[in-house]
């Protein structure tokens, strides 16, 4: 990203996750992929909310939000109905991230947790940038960005790959 960097404000409700400085690390690196990506720009800084918490708190979320009564891995709520990688909004949105579910999910297709957490930022930026999955061709465009964002943090294809 050229310009200012991003504010990361990073919220830790829930044990059991990593440190908030090992947490920062692995979200920097994602970041900094997605804006390289898409070509993000801003003359100033500006800021994402990253709450890392467990699955009752999400599952409410998900419930009073998208009317879902689930845990989910990860929810993006962007700040701007639509943002533009040319001129970033002050403050580009939440994510909300479910470490039960993550952790399963981790373990149950046998990735690092690190490798998991890292494609569910992306996945969650991309959100933020407008990228979604409702049609199959937006599925293939957002899991095509995503293959090659991890590609250049040297994590493996989320989609068929084995960590």
């Amino acid at each position: 990203m050229t310009g200012k960097s991003v504010d990361l404000q990073i919220t830790i409700d829930a044990d059991g996750w990593p440190q908030e400085a090992r947490l920062r690390d692995i979200v920097s690196r994602a970041v900094r992929g997605v804006f390289d990506k898409v070509g993000a720009k801003s003359s100033s800084a500006c800021e994402l909310s990253l709450l890392f918490t467990d699955d009752k708190a999400i599952r409410r979320i998900n419930q009073k939000w998208r009317g879902i009564d689930k845990p989910t891995n990860v929810l993006s709520f962007p700040a701007e109905p639509s943002v533009n990688p040319n001129a970033l909004p002050a403050v580009l949105g939440d994510i909300v991230f479910g470490l039960e579910t993550i952790s399963c999910e981790a373990e149950v297709e046998n990735k690092r947790f690190e490798h998991h957490l890292s494609h569910l930022v992306v996945h969650g930026l991309l959100h933020i940038f407008g990228y979604d999955h409702e049609q199959e061709t937006d599925a293939e465009a957002m899991e095509a960005m995503e293959r090659q964002i991890l590609q250049t943090l040297a994590i493996p294809d989320p989609y068929n790959a084995i960590d």
